[in-house]
């Protein structure tokens, strides 16, 4: 599984700084890319971040600690939210996964705790049986997180997940949608510093804007 992981994540990712605005503008092409055609939000009157990842990937398992310490400290008209992605069927059971402790509202206790699982004591959890007996060691209802693993709404959010990482041309994560907009990542930036400020800069940008409105 950790080979999977290492060949299958696409970008590299360092340490991400604090929430900054960058030192200079920053520039289409090479620091982020624009979103085209634009994709809406769900969030009117903020500026919405997404993370596209996936549990199996070892530079999101390396972000994940920074990235939650620089959510803590965006402005509140700011929100983060995380989105799976499914390049082919091998990601499909860890967007699953996620999704299940989504529905019961299982991911801010968790969602580092799967990382761990994975990357550091090495528990298979692609393998549906063994995520769920995972889960239930964890405290969830074995049966309401398989139920929810295999509902039609998971489903349907797996094959939003694929629509939307088409719609944003995500082809390697971790990787940060600003607003619908722009995705910057250190594929284009060189680290995940430059692109953590980069979209600080594009998160002023849209504020400026009266994003939502």
């Amino acid at each position: 599984m950790r080979l999977f992981a290492l060949a299958a994540a696409l970008v590299l990712s360092l340490p991400l700084a604090g929430f900054a605005p960058a030192a200079g503008a920053a520039q289409v092409g090479n620091d982020y890319t624009p979103v085209t055609p634009a994709q809406p939000t769900g969030e009117r009157g903020k500026v919405e971040v997404m993370e596209f990842f996936a549990y199996t990937c070892p530079h999101c398992f390396d972000l994940e600690p920074e990235l939650e310490a620089w959510a803590r400290k965006l402005p509140r008209n700011v929100v983060l939210k995380r989105q799976p992605v499914v390049f082919s069927d091998d990601w499909e059971p860890m967007a699953r996964a996620y999704f299940a402790l989504e529905a019961l509202g299982a991911v801010g206790r968790l969602h580092a705790d799967v990382f761990n699982a994975l990357h550091i004591q090495d528990v298979e959890l692609t393998d549906p049986e063994v995520f769920l007996d995972w889960g239930a060691k964890h405290g969830l209802d074995r049966a309401k997180l398989k139920a929810a693993y295999y509902s039609f709404s998971t489903a349907t959010k797996v094959a939003r997940a694929k629509q939307l990482q088409r719609a944003y041309k995500i082809n390697g994560v971790p990787a940060l949608a600003i607003n619908g907009k722009y995705v910057t990542s250190a594929a284009l930036t060189g680290s995940n510093a430059s692109a953590l400020r980069v979209a600080s800069e594009l998160i002023e940008k849209e504020s400026r804007a009266g994003a939502g409105k």
